[in-house]
């Protein structure tokens, strides 16, 4: 059995939106095609409150993209984006997001960021997608969307880790790189034994 899981497809993610991907738009329709060769069909969506502390305008002189320590490790500080409820929250509207089995929102919790479809960043809170996997029989995932070098890097080892197989879609993922970020996340992708297509 094998799902895929369409990362963070989302207004604020796309062009014109507060973080905007390159081209993130432009993988919506293939990502749709893709959808019925999948028994199970998981979307993600970054949910987070106003004020969340990774937003840099939560740390007092502090610009997008600067990083700070967090209890759980280093955090990029990111401009507003994905606040719930907001137009920017809300899944590109190309997206055919009636075709999903199940919606995972993370990020919801003010005091830490969430890249990873299974963890928050402190590697040990689970988002419950991983039993959902589990109790569906599923084995293998096919993993899609934004930004290859944050949410979707961070799932995919997380899925590896925690014994799926897991192939990334280099040409239905677009990367944010942020200082080499994405050189980076596709080494640490291939040492965790996911496979790059």
């Amino acid at each position: 059995m094998q799902a895929l899981i369409v990362i963070d497809v989302q207004n604020d993610f796309c062009p014109g939106g507060a973080l905007a991907v390159e081209g993130g738009d432009e993988i919506v329709q293939p990502i749709n095609a893709l959808m019925a060769e999948f028994d199970a069909v998981v979307l993600t969506q970054d949910w987070h409150p106003a004020g969340h502390s990774s937003f840099a305008s939560h740390h007092e002189g502090k610009a997008p993209f600067e990083t700070v320590e967090m209890p759980y490790g280093t955090q990029v500080l990111w401009p507003d984006h994905c606040v719930q409820g907001s137009p920017g929250a809300g899944f590109h509207m190309a997206l055919e997001v009636d075709r999903a089995d199940m919606i995972v929102r993370k990020g919801f919790r003010p005091g830490i960021d969430s890249y990873s479809a299974f963890f928050e960043n402190d590697h040990q809170t689970p988002t419950g997608l991983e039993g959902y996997l589990r109790t569906r029989g599923i084995e293998s995932l096919v993993m899609v969307g934004l930004a290859t070098d944050f949410c979707v890097g961070f799932s995919a080892i997380d899925a590896a880790r925690l014994g799926f197989g897991v192939t990334v879609r280099r040409d239905l993922t677009r990367a944010i790189d942020l200082d080499g970020s994405l050189a980076a996340s596709l080494a640490a992708m291939q040492e965790a034994g996911v496979t790059l297509a």
